[in-house]
């Protein structure tokens, strides 16, 4: 008997969608935590899947968020169900939400939660949340349903390591919320944790380091074939600096408006600022509690360098 998927509901996501989505043999399933390189994974599954740097629509019409709740149940799914192309659907639930098919691929990217955090903070700054909650409403109201009315956030801490602290310590469930540390970690085990299943695990500096090294292991991974004279400009069209020029075309939601500056989206795309922001006090508390919340291993794998590394050198 199929292990049914467990429940995660929050102000923009409901994993229920997914209980009626009709799979095809061969779709891809981009799932990761915030911030840890969802776009760009999306848009290396564009260009892997369609071979052409430029993209025949907003990348966010190609590869929709299934389960957000901004943009209404029935659009997403006539546009997965009138695509012909492999498809590649966005998520951030864990893979314990999702429906697990063997002809299903399911893609995850990890990345240092330090960075995450800060990349985080920015990305909550850029946001319109107004805006996001009106397409919330427009949406429901297509889909003829009834939401509960978001609940006001708390206030959000003045300074900038306080911020840190607050995404790093809430103890509010993984199934109400897709923001905090104890998420994030909680998502990345269900992927490092996942048995028999076509699982691709990527780190998020790896794509940084070798982008066309990641590339080429997800085509394998993929079974998709790249001609040798298309790498150079697919490989070009995925990174970073292409990315943010493309911002009206790449960034999720652009069309929206609850970007207020839409190519800033995309930070710096680097690793490391959070020494900037932490003395020795602080990654000492950061390594206890991440610690507490990752297997050695999973943790190990995370941290580039180690933990043990970053709380022996100089700041």
């Amino acid at each position: 008997m199929p292990i049914m998927p467990r429940r995660y509901r929050n102000v923009v996501c409901d994993s229920s969608r997914w209980d009626d989505f009709e799979f095809r043999a061969g779709d891809i399933v981009i799932s990761t935590p915030p911030k840890c390189g969802t776009t760009w994974t999306q848009m290396i599954c564009a260009l892997l899947v369609l071979q052409d740097p430029v993209l025949p629509a907003p990348l966010a019409t190609l590869s929709p968020w299934l389960d957000m709740t901004t943009t209404a149940r029935k659009v997403v799914f006539a546009t997965l169900g009138a695509q012909r192309h492999r498809r590649f659907i966005k998520t951030h639930l864990p893979l314990d939400g999702l429906p697990v098919r063997d002809d299903v691929t399911y893609v995850c990217v990890g990345r240092d939660p330090r960075d995450v955090a800060l990349s985080l903070d920015h990305h909550v700054d850029n946001l319109d949340v107004a805006e996001l909650l009106r397409s919330r409403a427009a949406a429901a109201e297509i889909d003829g349903v009834e939401l509960e009315p978001p609940q006001a956030p708390p206030d959000r801490p003045i300074g900038e390591l306080d911020r840190f602290w607050n995404w790093m310590e809430n103890e509010t469930p993984v199934t109400e919320t897709v923001s905090t540390l104890r998420f994030t970690i909680h998502h990345l085990r269900t992927f490092w944790d996942a048995d028999a299943l076509d699982v691709v695990l990527l780190h998020y500096d790896d794509l940084r380091f070798d982008l066309e090294a990641e590339m080429r292991g997800l085509a394998d991974r993929l079974r998709i074939t790249v001609p040798a004279a298309r790498w150079p400009k697919l490989v070009k069209a995925a990174s970073f600096e292409e990315m943010r020029r493309r911002a009206t075309t790449t960034v999720p939601g652009a069309s929206l408006v609850q970007w207020r500056d839409p190519a800033a989206f995309f930070r710096n795309g680097t690793s490391g600022q959070w020494r900037a922001l932490l003395d020795a006090g602080d990654e000492s508390r950061y390594a206890q509690l991440v610690t507490s919340l990752a297997p050695a291993d999973l943790t190990a794998w995370l941290h580039r360098p180690s933990l043990t590394q970053t709380e022996a050198s100089p700041l």
